[in-house]
């Protein structure tokens, strides 16, 4: 196994603090990709995926149906999709990705979250290199399918982690592979429960467990924001953590 799933067994996968959170988050997502690629789900890929990531969390087609149409409203204010960098108190390297109709209000907020709970925002692109972004795939197990054979097929799509977990399947690949991915997996019949983005450290920084008390405070901070869609960072959590 790889970095990817050390990565995934030991990072603490906190569900959003609450359902309609996660409805505005993935409400976001849809409508950005609807606006990009088109409203139908058939002719716009990433839209079709992020659908299927809705229906995972059990988001209301009604709730679904109304972030796609908010591409296509003239009075709707444009999403973009950002991304802030800086360091938490002890030196923990954290990346934001947010999606905002108001970028001064945004960073703003950011700004203040890190000043007053000890760290610091830093330049766009400062702390790309503590990090590689991945593609990741929730898959259903497919019968008389060998994942040794697939992970060897799924090498020339960009793939370089596939393992079990528990009842699926998940899939990490190169950032810029994700489309080939996706259509491979959707060509030859598997299900995909969901996928996206992941940002995984180079490496990890420990702290001490009251360390890591304050660094979550910060980070709950971050997620607590409406404009925030994930946050990721450096530390190594402990189990307990």
């Amino acid at each position: 196994m790889g970095r990817a799933f050390e990565y995934r067994k030991a990072r603490k996968l906190k569900r959003w603090g609450s359902m309609s959170r996660t409805f505005t988050r993935l409400g976001k997502e849809i409508t950005i990709a609807a606006k990009g690629g088109g409203t139908d789900p058939d002719n716009n890929p990433r839209l079709r995926a992020l659908i299927q990531n809705a229906r995972a969390e059990n988001m209301p087609k009604d709730n679904v149906d109304r972030a796609i149409k908010r591409a296509i409203e003239k009075d709707q204010g444009e999403y973009k999709e950002l991304t802030y960098e800086g360091y938490g108190p002890y030196g923990v390297a954290i990346v934001i990705d947010a999606a905002t109709d108001n970028p001064t209000r945004t960073v703003a907020n950011i700004r203040s979250y890190f000043s007053k709970l000890g760290g610091s925002l830093g330049t766009s692109g400062s702390l790309d290199f503590m990090f590689d972004r991945k593609s990741v795939f929730r898959v259903k197990p497919k019968d008389g399918t060998d994942l040794e054979e697939l992970e060897l097929e799924l090498i020339d799509y960009g793939v370089d982690e596939l393992f079990a977990d528990e009842s699926e399947w998940i899939v990490y690949a190169a950032y810029e592979s994700y489309g080939g991915v996706q259509k491979y997996l959707e060509s030859n019949g598997f299900e995909i429960i969901s996928s996206g983005f992941e940002r995984i450290p180079t490496d990890t920084k420990e702290v001490t467990p009251e360390q890591q008390a304050a660094l979550e405070k910060l980070i709950e901070k971050f997620e607590d924001d409406d404009d925030v869609q994930a946050v990721w960072h450096n530390m190594k959590e402990s189990e307990a953590g």
